[in-house]
């Protein structure tokens, strides 16, 4: 979908100032033979974003009164044409600001999510939009280059462990 109106409508206002945001990462598992569940699971879905090529888990924003669960489900869908259920929640956590090659300024809330694909429905992925060159399922313990924090919680949802009982995130990104 690209950047939602509501921030593109902000922009015109406050140009690159820093803006403030919810945003989601669903981490989308799945077994070795192709079934869903976490725990169990040995592969992770990544894409590669368009803007700076590197690999993450499916993330996104809150359109204006969505609730965090529907933004992963929608954004999963969005980027990746698969149908995802939330099974739990990984962590909230405030992300440092992160500049975009636009010259965009953002910090985000980030509710991340350890989800699987809803069972009945296509697991195969294909890039369903404009924010990925690539998408495909990888092995939890040979993944590419990516942001520690995402590796982190590709760790946490595929072992069942987080850091604490609330979900609060590591102090740092």
């Amino acid at each position: 979908m690209g950047t939602p109106q509501f921030i593109l409508n902000l922009r015109k206002k406050i140009g690159h100032d820093e803006l403030w945001l919810p945003g989601v990462t669903g981490v989308i598992l799945r077994s070795g033979d192709g079934g869903g569940g976490e725990g169990t699971a040995q592969e992770v879905l990544l894409v590669q974003r368009s803007d700076n090529h590197h690999w993450t888990p499916v993330t996104g924003i809150c359109e204006p009164s969505e609730q965090p669960d529907t933004a992963i489900m929608r954004e999963a869908l969005e980027e990746t044409g698969l149908q995802i259920q939330v099974d739990r929640l990984l962590w909230v956590q405030a992300i440092d600001a992160l500049t975009y090659i636009n010259g965009d300024v953002a910090s985000y809330m980030d509710t991340a999510f350890a989800c699987s694909v809803v069972p009945g429905t296509s697991s195969i992925p294909h890039v369903a939009d404009e924010e990925s060159v690539a998408v495909g399922w990888f092995h939890v313990d040979e993944l590419p280059a990516m942001k520690p924090r995402f590796e982190h919680l590709i760790t946490i949802a595929s072992t069942g462990t987080s850091r604490s009982p609330a979900g609060w995130g590591p102090a740092s990104t």
